[in-house]
């Protein structure tokens, strides 16, 4: 059984920074892409970025302009996101999941994600 356990949001100010992870069970996480999503109030669930399961490379969503960065650990069946400049647009709830042509997300089964909110 799939399941996908994300951590590491909290309240933040603007220009700060944190790490979100999310640990994998239930599927052979190497075989994978992965990808990080977020759903802000009001508002669909958008792709913020992915991460190749063969080569380790990343695609990222436009409005983040190099501010994130998406990375794997194999070993522990972990992605994580470094957020660095965070705005109060990126305000929303993180999660993860693989990753299928274009980064539409895989697995219907979601974790309960991780609130990242970004206010002074």
């Amino acid at each position: 059984q799939v399941q996908l356990v994300e951590s590491g949001g909290n309240l933040v100010q603007p220009g700060g920074s944190l790490r979100l992870s999310c640990v994998a069970h239930g599927f052979i996480f190497t075989r994978y892409n992965m990808a990080w999503y977020r759903q802000a109030p009001g508002k669909g669930r958008e792709l913020v970025a992915g991460i190749s399961a063969l080569d380790g490379s990343t695609t990222y969503a436009d409005f983040i302009k190099g501010r994130f960065t998406i990375s794997r650990d194999n070993a522990k069946n972990a992605v994580l996101l470094q957020m660095n400049g965070l705005e109060p647009d990126d305000t929303a709830v993180y999660h993860c999941n693989a990753g299928i042509r274009d980064w539409s997300p895989l697995f219907d089964s979601w974790g309960q994600g991780t609130q990242v909110t970004v206010s002074s």
